[in-house]
């Protein structure tokens, strides 16, 4: 429930044109709504701008279909993360306009404007085509929270001409995710450059050593460049969602 829905319900009540027994029946699912197999949140947008977020690995179809229908009736959007074609379709049966992000992943649904609508942009630099799937999950995560995004791909350290050609574009931004598999060396290389918050996510690509991305997770976090900071192997979405934030703060 939506909180100027909130609002009415309790308008209702005090005009006498709603029983407290009616209102009870609307508001009994907050702040959770218990389905046995999940708890799901419906005061998250209420505290923290955006709906409770669909983790899919786990869940069966069904859950998935059911659980997206469910917070769809109590929020304006949705988005489901690590979602295959699978889910997206059996979401498409309950929410007709939902959309799947193939290269992200990520299923979204939107019942009118997005969430928070920010102007700042936020800078997606990427270190090659192959890391391209976990940049496209915090791009498109961004976006779905309102936010303005510049995807900059493919500009990793083994050819730095190719990043030092786009630091006009990449100096515009407010808040900059940085996405490198191999070493991780691209965050340390922007953090040294730029004056605004970097957001370093490491991805699982690389050889044998690099360790399903531990190797460009602790060249991350052991960065030399001050003000980095780094989320978790291959988590763009909460990349996004702490660029968001960030944004929001100095929007306001």
């Amino acid at each position: 429930m939506r909180p100027q829905e909130i609002k009415k319900v309790i308008e209702k009540v005090k005009s006498g044109k709603l029983s407290s027994a009616e209102a009870y029946s609307k508001l009994k699912s907050l702040p959770f709504e218990d389905l046995g197999y999940a708890k799901l949140d419906h005061h998250r947008h209420l505290r923290q701008g955006f709906p409770e977020v669909i983790y899919c690995p786990g869940k069966s179809i069904e859950q998935i279909s059911n659980i997206a229908k469910k917070i769809s009736k109590n929020s304006r959007g949705l988005l489901a993360t690590r979602a295959d074609e699978k889910a997206y379709k059996a979401v498409k049966k309950v929410l007709k306009k939902a959309r799947y992000h193939k290269p992200a992943r990520l299923i979204t649904y939107s019942a009118s404007n997005p969430l928070i609508s920010n102007p700042l942009i936020i800078s997606i630099v990427c270190a090659g085509t192959a890391d391209i799937p976990v940049a496209e999950e915090a791009a498109v995560t961004a976006e779905f929270l309102g936010n303005k995004v510049d995807r900059i791909f493919d500009v990793g350290v083994a050819g730095l001409h190719r990043l030092l050609g786009n630091m006009k574009r990449i100096s515009k931004a407010s808040v900059i995710i940085v996405v490198a598999g191999m070493e991780g060396a691209l965050a340390s290389v922007v953090g040294g450059l730029v004056d605004v918050p970097v957001i370093a996510v490491p991805t699982s690509v690389g050889y044998g050593a690099s360790f399903k991305g531990l190797s460009a997770l602790l060249t991350m976090m052991n960065s030399c460049a001050a003000g980095v900071t780094v989320v978790n192997i291959d988590n763009g979405f909460g990349a996004a969602v702490a660029a968001s934030t960030i944004n929001r703060m100095r929007s306001r």
